[in-house]
């Protein structure tokens, strides 16, 4: 499979890039074949993450994973390093589902050589693509900024207790942007939560932001990332056949457009950094 194939990137003129790493259901045939019943189902997936965010924001950049996140994690440490220490989660090639269930046939678990096999031929292609845009859309208008899409099942016992709230936005605490960009989210959060009584937000909750806020968020450079993880109730069927629930997508898709069409109007009017420092991506 080309990088072309792996990879999707569409380019846009606006600070706002949108990555989307979870999206993809590509499973090369070599770690196919080594997945049980339970690693085939595929469930963690972003399911429709392209679909709902698709034309939002006609200027925005988008670069869209297509390989699957149990080949490799593209929004985990590529060296391993835990997201999260001392609570479940899973690691850059996940051997186990959300549910802690095994992925992997007995045996067939991917090892040392195996992982850093992966890393290099669909880990580091994806970033490779996210670092060349960021970077572009940074010479055009001093600042950018990552929106990095996600979504997952509303209730998952074995990664946090109760019910996620629908908007999850992570900036690891209001270190990988401004606090303007978070307010700006947040408070179009806050209005969607005012008008749909089925709608609740919360910033850094259980989740902050992955690896890839935490590595490209740096506003010292001009580079802002936030992470939005939504629960999938609120646009899709959560169990299989996963299916795209139109209405209430629509309904979430205004809101979204709302969000998007803010931040990017927050970072034109944004004054870059009088040097823009290396980013050290």
């Amino acid at each position: 499979m080309t990088i072309e194939q792996m990879i999707k990137v569409e380019c846009g003129n606006s600070p706002v890039v949108l990555a989307q790493p979870h999206g993809g259901t590509y499973m090369p045939e070599d770690v196919w074949e080594k997945l049980n019943d339970t690693g085939k189902r595929l469930t963690d997936t972003d399911w429709h993450i392209n679909r709902l965010y698709d034309g939002l924001l006609d200027a925005a950049t988008v670069v869209h994973n297509k390989v699957h996140r149990y080949a490799i994690d593209a929004n985990r440490d590529p060296k391993g390093a835990s997201l999260y220490p001392g609570q479940n989660t899973t690691s850059l090639c996940p051997t186990t589902d959300f549910d802690g269930a095994p992925i992997y046939q007995t045996g067939k678990e991917p090892c040392v050589v195996e992982i850093e096999s992966r890393r290099v031929a669909y880990h580091a292609p994806y970033h490779a693509a996210l670092r060349q845009e960021i970077d572009r859309v940074r010479k055009i208008h001093g600042v950018a900024v990552l929106y990095d899409c996600h979504s997952i099942r509303s209730n998952i016992p074995y990664l946090f207790a109760g019910e996620l709230p629908v908007f999850n936005i992570g900036t690891n605490d209001t270190t990988t942007c401004s606090l303007q960009i978070q307010q700006t989210v947040a408070r179009v959060c806050a209005d969607a939560e005012s008008q749909v009584e089925a709608y609740r937000s919360v910033v850094n909750g259980r989740f902050k932001g992955g690896w890839t806020t935490r590595y490209y968020g740096k506003p010292e450079t001009g580079v802002h990332a936030i992470q939005m993880e939504l629960a999938q109730r609120m646009y899709m069927q959560e169990n299989h056949p996963w299916d795209y629930a139109v209405e209430k997508a629509d309904l979430l898709r205004s809101y979204l457009a709302t969000l998007l069409h803010r931040i990017h109007a927050h970072a034109i009017k944004m004054v870059p950094p009088s040097v823009v420092k290396d980013s050290s991506f």
